[in-house]
């Protein structure tokens, strides 16, 4: 099997973060990563380098999204790996059928996706806090997978330990903690000291009705490369088998109950019923907040916020009260302290300020640096309906005709909100 640039860039945990603090591999690292990020990376790095873990703070486990960490297969000593998720050369072969879960070869974790967690964890190493990227496979079941994270967590020997969990990676925290898990003075959460969701949809999130609905747009763009399969295929034959995907389903979206098969359309692809059903104990079985949570949530951006069936089909209402991936007030966790901040979901966890923030959290349980009440500004509403959305992504693209940097850009954009999603201009009065 061919060994594409993004094989040949799935670096062994550690051996990027020193390439860019040392400057070695610099011409290669910047073909890759672009100028400017291989830039803030490099600067990230070196400061993350000269720091030393300081005494008295918690050891940092950031927990990627779903779709957050990479997996592939191991190949022959000497050969870099097999990356599957994200490799968009193998995407553009058909091959995101063999994430189906449950195929005939099955598929290990290779770290967290380098753009979205990297500056995260420099910025906490920086700080002085020992910081580990947990990858897991986001396909599973989140109970198993907390129960994963639980035993890892027991086994760990430091004092403190702090969960920082990007959109999905915050329900995996919760599953940790559950009751079962850490009961008695061994147990997953008994040395927990904060718990930190970014962007986490603790009521659901809407993009996992578009993703069994081939309506996503990170599912319609890959789509869009792979040769193979269009958007209901991948959804229908891949994202379909995903447990988590159903635990990340709003239970109730207006009068629907999304997690009952008779409140879907009957028009265009169909959920798995055994899997809707299954879902629907998740969200009771995860660990109540207490004075350790805080949600950090963010605003501003395009986002579906509502839902609605109607002629055989879902309609979604768009609004501003969002992050573009999880709404405000689904990523709103009572009983925990929640703070704002206008950023999209993807780039929680490279903001800068949201960083800062952090540091102050884990270091005093407080921060100044994001405001504790959403202020809630005029948003236009426009609804859009499924068939509309698949419209909107029909075209194939020649990810081969593209450039490097254009192909960056793609990737970078994949969950980024599409043209049906904008408020609608008005007229300037004369």
């Amino acid at each position: 099997m061919q060994i594409s640039a993004y094989d040949r860039m799935c670096w062994p945990a550690g051996e990027l973060e020193r390439a860019l603090a040392r400057g070695t591999h610099r011409r290669e690292l910047r073909a890759y990563l672009g100028a400017a990020e291989y830039d803030l990376l490099r600067a990230l790095a070196r400061a993350a380098w000269r720091a030393r873990p300081r005494a008295g703070l918690p050891k940092v486990y950031v927990l990627p999204g779903i779709m957050g960490s990479q997996l592939g297969r191991a190949r022959a000593r000497g050969r870099p790996a097999d990356l599957l998720w994200l490799d968009p050369s193998d995407v553009v072969q058909g091959r995101l059928a063999e994430l189906r879960w449950g195929a005939r070869r099955s598929l290990q974790t290779l770290g967290a996706i380098p753009y979205s967690y990297l500056p995260l964890q420099l910025r906490l190493r920086a700080a002085g806090f020992e910081v580990v990227l947990y990858d897991y496979d986001w396909r599973d079941d989140l109970s198993a997978l907390g129960a994963a994270l639980a035993a890892r967590l027991r086994a760990d020997s430091a004092c403190e330990l702090a969960l920082i969990g990007h959109s999905m990676g915050g329900l995996l925290a919760r599953a940790a903690m559950a009751p079962r898990h850490g009961a008695g003075p061994k147990g997953a959460n008994c040395r927990v000291t904060h718990l930190i969701g970014l962007g986490t949809p603790h009521d659901g999130a809407m993009p996992a009705v578009q993703a069994l609905r081939a309506t996503y747009p990170v599912v319609c763009r890959l789509a869009a490369i792979d040769t193979r399969h269009d958007a209901e295929a991948l959804a229908r034959e891949v994202f379909h088998s995903f447990t988590s995907i159903y635990q990340l389903l709003p239970a109730q979206a207006g009068r629907l109950d999304l997690l009952d098969p008779r409140c879907w359309p009957r028009r265009g692809v169909q959920p798995d019923a055994a899997r809707l059903l299954a879902a629907r104990g998740f969200r009771a079985s995860l660990a109540a907040p207490d004075e350790r949570y805080v949600s950090i949530i963010g605003t501003g951006q395009r986002t579906v916020t509502g839902l609605a069936r109607r002629g055989g089909q879902f309609h979604y209402e768009i609004s501003a009260a969002g992050d573009g991936t999880v709404a405000a007030a689904r990523a709103t966790l009572a009983g925990a302290r929640n703070y704002y901040v206008r950023c999209e979901h993807s780039e929680l966890p490279r903001n800068e300020r949201v960083a800062a923030a952090l540091v102050d959290l884990l270091r005093t349980g407080r921060t100044r640096r994001l405001p504790q009440q959403l202020v809630r500004a005029r948003s236009p509403i426009v609804t859009v309906s499924d068939s509309a959305l698949r419209r909107g992504f029909a075209r194939k693209i020649d990810w081969h005709a593209l450039s490097p940097a254009e192909r960056r850009r793609y990737l970078k954009r994949l969950s980024a909100a599409p043209p049906q999603y904008r408020a609608p201009r008005t007229r300037a009065t004369r």
